[in-house]
């Protein structure tokens, strides 16, 4: 009588470093697994990028100041969708009156219809923000990445000029840099942001790239006779880059209450730009007799600042993997 046959046994590798004795049929079924020893065909990995989008789309505050933003975007290029006023059309007869028909935020003191230049001051707005924040976030990426890639005599210049651009007060500045300025177009405003912007995202993207050159991959691939641009390009920018994003965004909401603030002290955009600065710059001689003309105008940039901050603190817990 044949004696009965065992079956076949495979080693399958504990998560400690030893071993067990599991039988072929097992060994297979718990390769299959997800989970298992090995991932598993069913657990592909999964970038940071990828885990970072999961994670926006489940947040509720990603997407309401996603929304606000989009919004503003729209209006921001196409204002004719949802007003179709001119914001220099101004009748004197009107002017400081409350909502009327037609004009549900009242008149300026120019009688200039107040909805019609909140909805056109939001172009100004955000053309600014964006703007600077994409010239600030590629110069400081640039020349901080640079700067902590290959160190020495260049990152000790670069630190030194950062430390100089860091004592110069940004209101002051303007105040200085703008007031000999008689353009009224956006870009001197733009440009000043820029030049006094792009030190913060130097130091962040000087920190974040020395950390990731750091990192066992960045040093294999130096062994194997990497040059340096595929060290940046293919290595350490893409997983180097995530504070740059998280702080231009922050940044970006930053830089629109800035104009705003530059405009109300008079040496930023200028009239006749339909801007939220200058109304609330005028406004606020009329505050008691017609509030009307400030709040608007003021709760549209709250609003807009609000939302890009609000974008940018979601995105930093999304990308940070101590937050997880």
């Amino acid at each position: 009588m044949p004696e009965p046959q065992e079956p076949e046994r495979a080693i399958a590798a504990t998560g400690m470093g030893g071993a067990m004795d599991l039988a072929t049929s097992e060994a297979t079924s718990l390769e299959k697994t997800p989970g298992g020893p090995e991932g598993g065909p069913s657990a592909p990995a999964r970038s940071l990028w990828s885990d970072a989008w999961r994670d926006l789309r489940r947040n509720p505050v990603f997407i309401i100041s996603g929304l606000v933003i989009l919004f503003l975007v729209v209006i921001s290029l196409w204002p004719s969708l949802i007003t179709s006023g001119n914001p220099l059309d101004c009748d004197l007869s009107n002017a400081q009156k409350g909502s009327a028909p037609g004009h549900p935020f009242g008149f300026n003191e120019q009688g200039c219809d107040v909805y019609t230049r909140v909805v056109y001051g939001t172009r100004v707005s955000v053309t600014v923000g964006v703007c600077a924040t994409l010239g600030v976030a590629i110069i400081g990426s640039v020349l901080g990445g640079l700067a902590g890639f290959f160190g020495g005599a260049w990152d000790a210049v670069l630190s030194r000029i950062t430390d100089i651009f860091f004592a110069i007060p940004v209101v002051l500045g303007g105040l200085v840099l703008l007031s000999v300025v008689t353009s009224s177009t956006v870009w001197p405003v733009i440009g000043f942001m820029v030049l006094l912007g792009w030190p913060q995202i130097s130091r962040i993207a000087r920190g974040s790239v020395i950390t990731a050159k750091q990192n066992d991959y960045v040093q294999a691939a130096r062994a194997l006779g990497a040059s340096n641009s595929r060290m940046l390009l293919r290595h350490i920018t893409p997983n180097a880059i995530a504070p740059v994003i998280v702080v231009a965004t922050i940044a970006l909401g930053t830089y629109i209450a800035l104009e705003a603030t530059l405009s109300y002290l008079g040496v930023g955009l200028k009239p006749p730009t339909v801007s939220w600065g200058i109304d609330i710059s005028a406004a606020s001689q009329y505050i008691r007799n017609a509030p009307h003309m400030l709040l608007w105008p003021a709760g549209a940039l709250a609003i807009t600042v609000l939302a890009f901050i609000m974008l940018g603190d979601a995105v930093r817990d999304a990308l940070d993997p101590k937050l997880r």
